[in-house]
């Protein structure tokens, strides 16, 4: 499936082929701290099915609790990030952030990882009151 994407603030905007049937929800505490809320929601694709368009992001090298590290990489100005992957050598594996993807509702989990530090409340959610707009 072809997506495209973009950072908040628009100087970052890219494109990627992925398979819906890969998009997961990790609750890893890495994820809940660098998204800033309960979980984060991934689509892989190779390195060779991404392509930037616009903007020069930035990367982080987070170690991770296994020791690996992971390039976090995210806008300069808004700070959206938009994917991760390995460091080093080797063939890479972008996860494609899909908050950032245009075609985000398409893209329904299909698997969990690191369940054991999901939040407790995850799920409840359905079942709070909602209003369509604040």
């Amino acid at each position: 499936m072809k997506v495209d994407g973009a950072c908040h603030c628009g100087s970052i905007t890219f494109e990627a082929d992925v398979d819906p049937d890969r998009v997961r929800i990790c609750h890893c505490i890495d994820c809940q701290i660098l998204s800033s809320t309960a979980f984060r929601v991934t689509a892989p694709t190779e390195e060779a099915n991404f392509r930037l368009i616009s903007g020069k992001p930035k990367t982080y090298i987070k170690t991770a609790e296994s020791g690996a590290k992971r390039a976090q990489v995210f806008c300069p100005d808004c700070g959206t990030g938009f994917y991760a992957t390995s460091v080093g050598d080797g063939p890479k594996v972008f996860g494609l952030r899909v908050g950032c993807l245009k075609q985000r509702g398409e893209l329904k989990p299909q698997r969990q990882y690191w369940t054991r530090s999901a939040v407790d409340w995850l799920d409840e959610i359905g079942s709070l009151p909602g209003d369509e707009k604040q």
